[in-house]
Order: C-alpha cells, then structure tokens, then sequence
C-alpha cells in the first residue's frame, strides 16, 4: 500500500544512461540484388553485459526497438522479424517488457529501389533504441546503421521469403512516428519480479479499504436484501458484482488509451498536468469535508437505476453500473492515486489495476451474499463513516500540496520550500488526529461524545506521523519521505544537518576555479527538481557519517538538468557532450582543470559501494 501512496504523490523522476552499450551491424543475406527485387537484410545487435535491449513489439513502446528506412534509402521495408522473446516484469521499467541479452537479430525484408545504379550500395537504416541495466536506463536514441550490398541486374530473384524458426513478424513502424518525450527509469520503489502481482494484491485491497467510506458501506444491506429476495440470489449477487467489475475496469481502459503505457512519466515535471491533478484533488477533500456534492447527472442515474428494476441478470448487471456511477465520490480518491501509480506501466496495467480494485471493492458483497448469516455481525452505518471521510479529506489534501510542489519546482516559484511544504503536510496529517480525538469539531463527533478506544489509538498514531514530520522542520531526516519532499533552502544543504555538505548550484566554472585554488577535486552531482532518486541519495546517503566525512574533501557543485530553463537545458547539454550520457542522478569526480576521474551512475542503497566511488 506504501507504494502506492508514494506513487500517487509523486511518479519517480526520470534517469537515463551511456549510449554505447550496444553495438548494431548490418548485412545483406545476397550480397547481389537487382534492383526493383527483394532482400533480407539481418541486423545483429551486440549487447554489453549487463544490460538488456527492448524488443521491437515491448509493451512499454517508450522503450521498444524502432527499425525504419528513410525517404531517401536505397531500399523499402516491406517486413520486420525479430526473435522470439517472452515478456516478463522489468523492475526498472516498472512494467511488463520484451527484452534481448547479450545479442538480438532483427530480420528486415526490403526491396531494392528500381532506380539504384548498378554497382555498391550503402543500404542505411534508422535505428530508435532504449538498454537498461539494474540502476539506470538509456534513453531512446536514434542510429543510422549502414550495411553494403551490390546492386547487379543479372543477379538472381531470391523469391519469396519465409519467416525462419525461432522468428516472428512484428509490424514496421512508420518512419514519421515521433520519439516518446519520455522515458521510465528507475524508481526507489520498483517492484521485484512478482511487482505486478504486489501491485494487484494493493490494488486489491484499495478496493477492499473504499467499503469503509460513507457511500458505498450503508449500501450492503440494501443490496444484498434485493438478491437474498429474489430466486438465484447468489448468481445475482455475482452478476452485481460483475457489473461494479466492468465499469471500472473500463475506466482503466480509457487511461490506456489516453495517456498509453507510459503517458504518467509527465506526471513529475509538466506543470500543467500537475496543476489539473492538484485541482482534482482538491475538489475532492472539499466534497469529502461537505462544503458541496459530487454527483453524476441524476437524468442518468435516474435511467440506469430503472433500468435495474427490471430483474433478472441484467437488472443485477444494471444495479452493479448503477451502484458504481453513484460511489464515485467517495471511491474517486482511491481510484486517482491508483491509476497515477498503474500507468507508468504496461500498457494494460491501468485496466488490470481497476479490474483488481473493482475486485475488492465487490467482493464482500459476493462473500454476504454466499453466507448472509455474517451480515448480521457487521457494524450498524453511524457516525464512524463520516469519520473516515472526513479523514480522507485531509489526506486527500497532502496529495493535492504533492502536485502543487512539483509545479513549483518546475517553474521556479521558490514557493513551496521543504519548510513551508512540510508545515503544511504536519498540519494537513496532524488535523484528522485532533480530529478523532474531539479536539477538532467537524461532523461525525459529537460535543459530548467519549472517545473510543479504536478512536483513541487511531488519532495517536496518525499524530505520532504528524510529530514526525515536524522533525523534519528542524533539519531532521525523514528517511524514504525525503525523496517527495523539496530540497531544503538553508544554503543548500542536506536535510541532514550539520554534515558540512553544501552544493553549488549550477556553478560548475565557479567550482572548479575553487578546486584548483584548494588543490582538491570537484564532486559533480548532476540531478533534477523532480527526481526521487537524487533526493533519495541526497537525503539519505550524502548524510552518513562516513560518507559525509569524504565528501567534505570536495569541492561541492551540483547542476540540474530537468528544469524548462535554458539553465536546465544546458547543464543536460554539457552532461551528454562531456559524458555521454543524460541520467540523473549521476555523480562525477573532476580534477581542477575539468578532467573527468570517475563516474557513478544511478541510484545505489549500499554506503560502502559509494563509499569506494569517492576514495577512488
């Protein structure tokens, strides 16, 4: 469930990598073609260890293998085959992917162009291409890749040419198809193998957590006395269930098709798309606190819900849309923080994370329906639902001060600061406490009313967080929650405090003018203003005793690279000219004169491993 928490207030930061971890040659099967006839041409990929290339037909199409020729090559593509491969769970990715180790051949059938001059042709071909290893990935990066046959008239028809074993046809892509804008890497709650499984099973549980809200838990007696009244009540209550399932697995379709499989990258820099979601989430803690209502139009559910009387299954089918269209208020929260987590993945992920949701959302229906004695046993509807939605509300609300922060760190309003951003989020996370304990007079607790012990326990524990997030005011690390949480504006310096470790921002010459009046080395630290990973690291890494203590032998200098700034643009520029790469984070150690030392890139949790980065 933490990750999808985290995950709904921040999609990770973007992180890419060196671009020569793959080597593409080309070669014609004939060595002789007449022109206006057909040949295989075989692109062979060389791997470097360690690192995996994306299959032409990948899931995530951010990442996958583009092969396409020109207007102006000497052939025309008419099909591409590539290896056989099995998809399965890629944790820097996050998703479901296709992916080659160590080698790959691609096979494209072409047509020697009519109008070729006899004797030798470049045959050129245009590569788009993405590697990953298990920290960072490269970014989608376009080749050209030129192979050499002749063109000869009298050279026979190699005629038509079958699919080879251990082969399968994936569609070309058309050569205008632009590059994706953006590129998942990876994340500091990237999932294991089973990922996708884990990422169910939360999902799932969502759906079980949304029963508890005061519109959908008063509706199960109402509902299951329609089935229990009726013959096949147990085949009704599965088609009600079956139609809740439906409609919410629709609405993760759509997502697929609107934002496609990778389309919530820009949740953690467009300000725009950040601006929208911050309002959504805002109307929905005002409607949660009951300053208004959020309904659908009644003429549709007037409709939908007479339509449902009709009985029979497709009255159950109707009631369960039915009972769907009208949970929306309550239920919209858990489904906005679910689908910002699902579709930075597969491009089904979306639909299969609403079917999961949906799943649990109406299973407890099923379950009473199968065994009606247990709802006796169920809490009466009273006060306690209004209670969790006022709760809600308030964390509603710090998600909503998430998406804010990244439209500040963007544009360069310098108005959220981790000050400011953390006194909200204490004062956001500690107002449902007071809240439970009657401190705070909402609806749902009476004047007079004790409280009770689930209650007592309840508002200790989310104060204890709020307590913890103060901590943070006064330069105390935050663990994990530092990663969402703006740099801190006191010079710069690490959350940690009193480590010594203060950055230069975007002043490399400045840096290394200092470094080479010191005689030290300069601790290049190349990241972003939306990057989980680098405030991660920097949180808490750069803090640690030991490490602390090396870096304090360096010249500090930082630059960010993911702004809309011509600042931004340039750093990231200087990064792939000097180091052929863009990842972020991504550490380098210069001498006085500029000369790169060494590099690490990516994330890493182990000291001892960024510990013998910096001794050298």
């Amino acid at each position: 469930m933490l990750r999808f928490i985290c995950c709904g207030l921040l999609v990770a930061g973007v992180a890419f990598a060196q671009t020569n971890t793959v080597q593409f040659t080309l070669e014609p099967e004939q060595p002789k073609v007449a022109p206006g006839k057909a040949v295989r041409l075989r692109l062979s990929a060389a791997i470097e260890k360690g690192w995996h290339l994306y299959s032409i037909t990948s899931p995530v199409t951010a990442t996958a293998t583009r092969i396409v020729a020109l207007d102006d090559a000497a052939v025309t593509i008419t099909r591409v085959m590539q290896q056989k491969v099995e998809a399965k769970f890629d944790p820097v990715a996050a998703a479901s992917t296709e992916s080659y180790e160590e080698k790959a051949v691609f096979l494209i059938d072409a047509v020697l162009k009519s109008d070729v001059k006899p004797g030798p042709v470049d045959v050129i071909l245009q590569v788009r291409s993405s590697t990953c290893n298990d920290k960072i990935c490269i970014p989608p990066r376009r080749k050209l890749i030129t192979g050499t046959l002749v063109a000869d008239g009298s050279a026979p028809d190699a005629g038509a040419a079958t699919i080879p074993d251990g082969f399968v046809e994936a569609k070309a892509p058309s050569a205008a198809a632009p590059a994706p804008a953006a590129f998942p890497g990876p994340s500091p709650t990237a999932a294991p193998k089973d990922g996708l499984l884990g990422f169910l099973l939360g999902a799932f549980g969502w759906g079980l957590a949304a029963i508890f809200t005061p519109c959908v838990f008063p509706m199960i007696p109402f509902t299951l006395s329609y089935f229990l009244n009726r013959e096949g009540g147990l085949r009704q209550a599965a088609v009600f269930c079956l139609g809740i399932v439906i409609l919410f697995t629709a609405i993760g379709l759509a997502a697929s098709a609107l934002l496609g499989a990778g389309g919530a990258q820009s949740l953690s820099s467009n300000p725009w798309v950040n601006s929208v979601i911050g309002l959504v989430f805002f109307a929905f803690g005002l409607s949660m606190l009951g300053a208004f209502e959020i309904t659908l139009p009644s003429g549709l559910l007037t409709k939908m819900n007479a339509a449902s009387e009709g009985g029979g299954y497709l009255g159950s089918l109707l009631m369960g849309l039915t009972f769907s269209l009208t949970s929306f208020a309550c239920v919209g929260p858990f489904m906005g923080a679910l689908l910002a987590a699902s579709v930075t993945g597969d491009k089904l992920q979306p639909a299969m994370g609403m079917a999961a949701f949906a799943t649990g959302l109406a299973s407890p229906f099923f379950f009473l329906a199968a065994f009606p004695s247990y709802l006796k046993k169920l809490p009466k509807s009273g006060g306690w639902l209004v209670r969790v939605k006022v709760v809600m509300a308030f964390f509603v609300f710090a998600m909503m001060v998430k998406y804010f922060s990244n439209v500040d760190l963007v544009l360069h309003w310098e108005l959220l600061t981790r000050e400011r951003f953390l006194a909200l989020w204490v004062v956001l996370t500690a107002m449902p406490g007071f809240y439970l304990l009657g401190w705070l007079r909402f609806e749902g607790i009476g004047k007079d009313e004790m409280v009770s012990i689930p209650r007592l326990l309840l508002g200790i524990l989310i104060l204890g967080f709020a307590f913890f997030l103060l901590s943070g005011l006064f330069g105390a690390p935050l663990g994990e929650i530092d990663a969402y949480v703006p740099t801190s504006t006191r010079a710069a310096a690490s959350p940690g405090g009193g480590t010594g470790i203060v950055f230069a921002k975007n002043d490399l010459p400045g840096a290394l003018a200092r470094a080479k009046a010191e005689g030290k080395q300069v601790f290049l630290n190349f990241t972003g203003y939306t990057c989980t990973n680098c405030k991660l690291m920097k949180a808490n890494m750069f803090p640690r005793p030991e490490i602390a203590a090396e870096m304090s032998k360096f010249v500090l200098v930082e630059l960010y690279t993911d702004g809309s700034d011509a600042v931004s643009e340039a750093n990231l520029k200087l990064q792939e000219d000097t180091h052929k790469t863009v990842a972020i984070p991504y550490y380098v150690i210069l001498d006085g004169d500029g000369k790169t030392l060494r590099a690490f890139p990516g994330l890493t949790r182990d000291p001892q491993e960024f510990l013998r980065f910096l001794k050298g």
